[in-house]
Formats: structure tokens, sequence, C-alpha cells
């Protein structure tokens, strides 16, 4: 029997806050959480921190960052009484993932032709599986205690997620400024319930990076400027999916043949050895996105493109900025008839940004 389909306490008596939280641990695996922590919802020094990197403008064109500052702070806002915040962690590499698929991933830069997609797009859009499942689990909470105050959210919310899954104890922050886990790594999501139920909460990690600066050394384009300092407006996976515009072109040749966010500071992690297969099927890879060529994927008309991402978080993009990014890619490529054809097919895209990013990958091989 699922947690969802359990049945409802008819007692009358709330079972006491520790047990509560033990079952709570319980439903959630059963929903397919690999791991859920409790912390209270003070997050001044880690909003102080935020403010200082909105101040420097390293959000670049995340507007809604800045707009939602003051409710980061204060998850209160967002859910009036708010005492708790119940974290949890779900894994996302494919159920077929190699045990050797750090060094593939590490190895795709060298295949030109083909596509990266960061790993945790290749499936399903992880916002609707998550946020699905936190409700189911929010709901078998109000079965055994009756209606209580909530909010669920993942990446949906102003909500400072990776500071109160770290005072959860989920991980640590590492230097990429992502989440670690002694026993996942950092390839996992993250979603919260942020209750008015006074759980008993769990205590902190330490730090265990230690003296180790793998992830800012793999970094393409030197986006981790300091440790736990990261620049988005340099960051791969800003350019290629927050960023609206155009990629400023002293970047674009470090982009590679990265089409959708980037992963080379996770595999560069010594921590990632430890990184957890999925329980789900909904992350494994949809469309070959594991092995798809640039020529491939630029071919595909917005059509296509919509039908095939349907449920997927690379729609969110759009087919333009789709375009723009393998139009990138195609330039950093190796230079070849197919290449360039598939270019010049585009080259009179009704999109400007299409058109300007074709046009600097035609100038790279030398076409017009």
């Amino acid at each position: 029997m699922s947690a969802v389909d359990a049945p409802e306490n008819t007692s009358g008596a709330a079972p006491d806050l520790a047990t509560l939280a033990d079952r709570i641990r319980g439903w959630a695996r059963e929903l397919g959480f690999a791991q859920v922590g409790v912390a209270d919802v003070g997050v001044d020094e880690a909003a102080d921190r935020l403010d200082a990197w909105l101040a420097a403008g390293r959000h670049g064109a995340m507007d809604y960052m800045a707009r939602h500052a003051a409710l980061r702070r204060a998850p209160a806002r967002l859910l009036p009484g708010a005492l708790r915040v119940i974290s949890a962690r779900i894994d996302y590499l494919p159920r077929d993932t190699r045990t050797d698929w750090i060094e593939c991933e590490q190895a795709r830069p060298a295949a030109r032709a083909t596509a990266t997609v960061s790993l945790y797009a290749r499936g399903r859009d992880y916002h609707k599986v998550v946020r699905q499942r936190l409700q189911a689990l929010a709901s078998r909470i109000e079965a055994e205690v009756g209606p209580y105050g909530y909010r669920v959210a993942t990446d949906s919310a102003p909500v400072l997620e990776v500071e109160l899954a770290r005072k959860a104890g989920l991980g640590w922050r590492g230097k990429h400024t992502l989440l670690l886990s002694q026993e996942a790594g950092s390839t996992f999501f993250l979603g919260e319930i942020l209750t008015d139920l006074p759980l008993p909460v769990d205590a902190p990690l330490p730090d265990r990076c230690g003296t180790c600066s793998r992830c800012i050394e793999a970094c393409p384009t030197q986006a981790i400027t300091a440790p736990y300092e990261l620049d988005a407006r340099r960051c791969i996976s800003y350019l290629t999916i927050e960023l609206p515009g155009s990629i400023p072109e002293e970047l674009r040749p470090l982009l590679g043949n990265r089409v959708y966010g980037c992963d080379d500071c996770q595999t560069a992690c010594p921590w990632n050895k430890f990184a957890q297969v999925a329980a789900l099927a909904d992350f494994d890879v949809r469309n070959g996105l594991d092995r798809a060529t640039l020529v491939e994927l630029f071919a595909w008309t917005e059509h296509e493109f919509n039908e095939r991402h349907a449920g997927s978080a690379i729609r969110r993009i759009g087919h333009v900025r789709w375009l723009r990014n393998i139009a990138v890619a195609l330039g950093n490529a190796d230079a070849s008839p197919e290449v360039v054809a598939a270019l010049r097919a585009r080259a009179d895209h009704p999109e400007p940004l299409v058109r300007e990013h074709v046009a600097w990958a035609l100038a790279r091989h030398g076409a017009r």
C-alpha cells in the first residue's frame, strides 16, 4: 500500500511530533524521495548573502530574483504562521545510468557533433514530478493530523531551498553553491513543504569540501569566482536557459556543444562518485538526448520542439532559444558540409536572435 493510499487516522489522537516526523520520512520514501529533513525557517544570514549577490548584479537578467528577495528572507510571508520546512531530496540520475557515468559525461565536450544536455533535463520536468509528490506527502500528513497550514514548493516559490535543505541536514553547500550530500553527491532535486507544525528540527552537517577546488577549476567560463560564489552572468546554465537575449560573443566559444545547462562542476566533484540512480522512471532519458546530434536537433520545427519536449523542462525556454543555443554549438563544432548546410538552412530565420547566432556560427566556419 502506498502512502497516498494508506487509511486515514480515525483514532482522533494525533501522534507526538517526533513520531510524526519519523512517519513523514517513511511516507516520503514510499513516494520516491530519498531523504527528508526538518529545519526552522530562519534564513537571515543566507538572505544577507543573497542581497549582496543581487547588489553586485550577479543575477544578470533574472529580475525575479531581486523582485522576490524580501519573500526569500521571510518564509512566513509565503505561509502565515510558518514554523518549519520539511525539505526533501529526490535523485535524478536515469535508471540505466552506467557505473562510469562521470567519465562518459566528462567526454561529451570532445564529441563536438553531439549535443550536451544537462543530466537533470533529459527526462520529465522535475517541477511537476516533485511538486505532485510533495502534495501527496502533504495530503498524507493532513490525513494523519487533520487540517494544518502548509505550502508546497519546488523551485517554484521564492524560497532559499539550498539553505533550508542545509539546515535540515540534507547536506552542505558546496563551493559551486549546490547542495552536496555525503550519500548522494549533488545529482538530486530539492523540494519543500512549509508548515505551521512545530516538528523537531534536524541538525545541519559540517562542510566536507575541505581544500578541494575541482569544481572551480572545471567551470568552462570561470563562473565560480571564488569558493561559494557564482556569477550567474558567466554560468552556462544561465546563458542557455535563463538569458532571454544574445549570448555574449566572448563566451560563445566556451559553451562548446552544451545546448541546455552544464554539469561540469558536478562531474568534477569527488562526492558525485556517491550519486544515486533515480527511483522513478520519470527521469529516464527522452528523445535520445544523451546521444542526439546537433544537426538533428537543429532541424526540429517549432511544432516538433513543442511535441517532443512536452512535459520537459526544456520546453520552457522555447524554440527560439533552443535554436540560438544549438547555433552556437554548431559554430563550435568541427566544420563539415552537414554543419554548414544546417546553419545555412536557418540563416533567414524570422527571429533576429536566431539569425544573429547563425551568422556568427557560419563566420566561425568561414562560410556565409
